[in-house]
């Protein structure tokens, strides 16, 4: 697992507009607790910590730099703009080497199921306890071959070593389905239309209800009158 150093400095001045002033010159605002000691207000480097994260992932191991002194932290919980989803405020967890803490896991999926079978996930992450510095950024469950039926727990899953799982092990994480057929897709969308009123008309009455009707007779060509014999015999004696 990768420790990625972030330079911190002290912030004395709190409240919005001083949080909108450590914005604007590249920093986050932030606090760092744990272990009993008091909470230290603090603002880290923006583009260090974005990339942090998204190179070693939300359980990324820090090592805050702070008026000389190391410290390993963890991100607990980091407040995001809704529009530029840029980080606001970061709350930071002190860890030491070897204690044990607990983190939630993404989950990732590899692999293709077998045909006609679709998988639905019912987990994004599981929560385990781990060694503080070597926390997984992942956990992969390979779905190779799987067909319906064929579901995967929190117990199935496969945990770095040295790791315990906290999520219930018989929690679904991935349950497997069957493709629905034509059939089964034409009841469904039958139901829903009885549902609401709409009435299928039987494709038998529909063919023969085709074939009935008034028959419409074709348009007689509308001219003067005159047969083609008497506007000859005209243009002849004319």
């Amino acid at each position: 697992m990768a420790d990625y150093r972030l330079d911190a400095e002290t912030r004395s001045e709190f409240g919005k507009g001083s949080a909108r002033r450590t914005r604007r010159v590249g920093r986050i605002p932030a606090v760092l607790y744990g272990h009993g000691q008091d909470v230290v207000h603090l603002s880290l480097p923006a583009r260090e910590f974005a990339a942090a994260l998204r190179n070693g992932g939300s359980n990324a191991l820090l090592t805050i730099v702070l008026d000389g002194k190391e410290q390993l932290a963890l991100t607990k919980a980091v407040q995001r703009d809704p529009l530029k989803r840029t980080h606001e405020h970061v709350d930071l967890l002190v860890v030491r080497r070897g204690e044990k803490t607990t983190v939630e896991v993404p989950i990732i999926i590899v692999g293709e199921v077998a045909p006609d079978t679709i998988p639905n996930q019912q987990l994004n992450t599981v929560s385990i306890e781990a060694d503080a510095t070597k926390l997984p950024d992942s956990i992969e469950v390979d779905v190779e071959g799987r067909s319906a039926g064929q579901n995967i727990t929190a117990g199935d899953l496969v945990l770095p070593k040295g790791s315990t799982l906290i999520t219930d092990a018989e929690a679904l994480v991935i349950g497997f389905l069957g493709a629905p057929t034509a059939e089964a897709l034409e009841a469904e969308l039958a139901e829903a239309e009885a549902e609401v009123g709409i009435e299928r008309e039987e494709s038998g009455d529909a063919e023969a209800d085709a074939g009935t009707g008034d028959v419409v007779p074709e348009p007689q060509d509308q001219g003067s009158g005159e047969s083609m014999d008497s506007a000859e015999k005209s243009a002849d004696n004319g």
